[in-house]
């Protein structure tokens, strides 16, 4: 499945779908066929991280470049 062109609407899905349907990242790339480190490296383009406690992309402290 294709991710999301907008940065932000990609967030915002992933994180969502991340919230309500997915126990964590594994998961969620597993059933919706996204590849695991293209989905990392592209949120971490944006300055985001998974966090794996709170299964969510967070803004994260360290710049990306």
């Amino acid at each position: 499945m294709d991710l999301p062109q907008d940065d932000n609407i990609l967030i915002s899905v992933i994180n969502t779908k991340l919230r309500n349907n997915y126990v964590d990242l594994d998961d969620l790339c597993l059933a919706e066929g996204y590849d695991y480190g293209k989905l990392c490296s592209r949120m971490a383009s944006l300055g985001y991280c998974y966090d794996e406690k709170e299964n969510a992309f967070k803004k994260s402290d360290i710049p990306h470049p």
